[in-house]
């Protein structure tokens, strides 16, 4: 927020004004997106987001492949990597996804705050407080004490904590650090109203009729979630481009914004117990997801509550809370919650007020004589992001009893013990669990081997089996990346960036950020901003740090995994941390070889095979259609923990194509990321794609719904 003074018509009469004091005054620039009340139900919203975009590669390829849609357009070159007189795709002059009309850039420091019921929806930004500011919050930013009717909290309050780039401490009113002068004015323009419209449209959400609304299912809760994962992607990934750094703007409020007034949702209708689509365990990074399936509809507010009509009054009953800290929680053993209520402040003045028995305490009170089930979302502090939480579904509760005590500051505030209904698979207790075994409090039932890379990595990976009595998988030689025989040639030398910091987004003087269209593929947290048919990373030609953020792929698995044995499918993977969508999980180590038919190497990923499109993206665009690629790896002899990852029909990890160029040769790699984000202890699995030859087809036993019956 920009601060200034006051301007001369509200100055004192005859008063003399101190030119050298007048602040420049900009206009304030408040987000604050409100759901409208569709047939009587009231707002809901959250913060976050950010999409994808896909840009088609511009080589290098190996001479002797022919190009096809939508790797080459019609009427460009015969040959990959040879040039074509058209202008580059996903350019200024093509649509937001390289395809397309000419667009028209939209401002995007320029949103409307939507009115819902009357109600301009106006929020009060609550930073981290012990009280001094008057108000008791959550440690996830949100208020307890927000006013909150019987359907919906109404207005909207974001923190910092939701956002992504993990570098966005900067205090409002302080001013920016001017941009490098290579960076100004480098960025790419894209129509982000027709990408947010293109992606609704093909994921299928847009007019949805009122049953979807009401009620959603598995499939449809995904799509939901994946829309707005893309699109928070994408939009930090433009505004960095503009910015350079991406930490003033707040992607994040501007795609919640835009989402919300087009009321993606799903699961609008109140209801005691779980959420259709909604698994226990699931994981959320941002309070706006919670929103859109319907699991807590208070973007605010950490108790969400309806009216029931059970005798001749209607009464309020709880129907969810978000537990993450803020106040004195006790989160017990994970089969027992403490609880605080809402409310309960200490003014700067040193007045205090108790916490009153209305709105979601009254609804909690009413709930504990009516025994009826809450469900308990659990905030924990993310990891990979210290100012980030991440939001567990921990199941359904009931309200045990409740009482009133002093708090620390002095005021009375009530208290609600939960305990989690039996029966349900564990969510909560998994993570401790495993930060036990992190801390060495307790043993990893099973283990094996501690560390089957012996230190190759730097995240060490157990090998487990609690299932019978095998010792393990076949010998192999543990290898961190690909063993090239020979390079694949350029058709011309490639650059080197001279980026001695790293590159950074915006740099037009980067030949690196130039060959992926303009943008860094990578936030800075290792997330992968846009899917794309080929990713340009830095390579040993580069001056660039090994951590720079265009060598994610280079630095090995960032999470904590386990190679496990299956019931049915042999060893697998899995990780012990949870992994944001868009997370970098491995690339596939092995070597590269020209055979790709040999019946006993179950260690084989082939790029030349068909892929199936993520099942969301099916009608997406062209590019969801993966083109054969010349490169087949085989993880027989020597590999890395991607040879342990099973087929799936509906998979939740997904490969990209990665080349790092060094001269006149270029070097491709495969890497995993998690199409969405995957809970600890969560199986990883990618589809193996299709061949022609039938005889290599195995019995599929992945389970999903959308099971092919086979794999390759």
């Amino acid at each position: 927020m920009e601060q200034g003074l006051g301007s001369d018509a509200n100055s004192p009469s005859g008063s003399t004004i101190d030119k050298t004091r007048v602040l420049d005054v900009k206009p304030l620039r408040c987000l604050e997106p409100v759901f409208p009340s569709p047939n009587g139900m009231s707002s809901v919203s959250t913060p976050q987001p950010s999409p994808f975009v896909c840009v088609p590669p511009t080589g290098p390829f190996p001479n002797g492949v022919t190009p096809f849609y939508p790797f080459v357009a019609p009427g460009e070159s015969g040959r990959l990597g040879e040039s074509s007189q058209q202008p580059p795709r996903g350019g200024p002059n093509q649509g937001p996804f390289g395809y397309g009309q000419p667009i028209s850039p939209v401002p995007l420091n320029s949103f409307r705050n939507p009115t819902a019921n009357g109600n301009s929806g106006r929020s009060t930004r609550v930073g981290r407080s012990d009280g001094a500011d008057g108000l008791v919050i959550d440690d996830d930013g949100y208020r307890k004490s927000l006013n909150q009717n019987d359907q919906f909290a109404s207005g909207f309050v974001v923190h910092v904590n939701d956002v992504e780039n993990s570098r966005t401490g900067r205090k409002r009113g302080r001013p920016k650090k001017p941009r490098r002068p290579e960076q100004a004015g480098t960025h790419v323009e894209v129509d982000v109203e027709s990408l947010l419209n293109q992606l609704l449209t093909s994921f299928k959400v847009v007019d949805l009729d009122q049953a979807k609304k009401a009620d959603g299912d598995k499939e449809l809760v995904g799509r939901m979630l994946l829309v707005f994962d893309l699109f928070r992607r994408r939009m930090t990934q433009i505004d960095e481009s503009m910015d350079g750094s991406g930490s003033g703007k707040r992607p994040d409020l501007k795609a919640s914004n835009m989402l919300t007034t087009k009321i993606v949702r799903t699961n609008q209708t109140k209801r005691i117990g779980n959420v259709p689509g909604i698994e226990v365990g699931d994981i959320f990074f941002f309070r706006m997801e919670l929103c859109l399936v319907g699991l807590h509809a208070p973007s605010m507010a950490g108790i969400d509550y309806m009216s029931v009509k059970l005798t001749k009054d209607e009464e309020p009953l709880a129907v969810s809370i978000v537990s993450s800290g803020g106040y004195d929680d006790d989160g017990g053993d994970g089969d027992m919650l403490i609880y605080t209520g809402q409310g309960g402040v200490q003014r700067k003045d040193g007045q205090m007020f108790d916490q009153k028995l209305e709105r979601g305490n009254l609804a909690l009170e009413k709930s504990l004589h009516r025994a009826n089930e809450v469900r308990v979302i659990r905030g924990v502090k993310d990891v990979a992001n210290p100012t980030g939480k991440i939001y567990i579904f921990d199941g359904l509760y009931r309200i045990q009893e409740s009482w009133a005590e002093k708090n620390k500051l002095g005021c009375n505030v009530f208290k609600y013990k939960l305990i989690r209904v039996p029966g349900q698979p564990e969510a909560f207790k998994v993570w401790k669990s495993i930060q036990q075994w992190k801390d060495g409090v307790a043993s990893r039932v099973g283990v094996i081997l501690p560390d089957l890379t012996s230190g190759a990595e730097s995240q060490p990976v157990c090998l487990v089996n609690d299932v019978d009595d095998e010792k393990g998988p076949a010998y192999f030689t543990y290898v961190r990346s690909l063993k090239y025989s020979k390079p694949f040639l350029m058709p011309r030398p490639s650059p080197g960036c001279h980026c001695l910091g790293g590159c950074q987004p915006g740099d037009s003087n980067c030949p690196c950020i130039q060959r992926n269209g303009g943008f860094l593929p990578y936030s800075s947290l290792g997330v992968l901003l846009n899917y794309k048919t080929l990713i340009h990373e830095c390579g040993s030609a580069c001056s660039c740090p090994p951590n720079c953020r265009n060598r994610m792929s280079q630095g090995g698995p960032k999470v904590r995994m386990e190679v496990f044995k299956t019931k049915n499918k042999g060893w697998g993977l899995r990780s012990w941390d949870p992994i944001r969508g868009g997370g970098f999980i491995c690339e596939y180590a092995g070597e590269v070889t020209d055979v790709s038919n040999d019946n006993d190497d179950n260690f084989i990923f082939d790029a030349t095979r068909m892929y199936e499109p993520l099942e969301p993206v099916r009608d997406y665009n062209d590019e969801s259609q993966k083109v054969p690629f010349p490169l087949v790896i085989s993880a027989k002899n020597g590999g890395n923990i991607a040879r342990f990852m099973n087929h799936s029909c509906s998979p939740n990890v997904y490969w990209q194509l990665v080349v790092r160029e060094s001269n006149n040769e270029a070097y491709y790699h495969i890497a995993f990321f998690a199409i969405r984000h995957i809970p600890p202890m969560q199986e990883l699995t990618y589809d193996y794609g299709m061949d022609k030859a039938d005889h290599r087809r195995k019995k599929c036993l992945c389970g999903s719904l959308n099971c092919r019956g086979y794999f390759y």
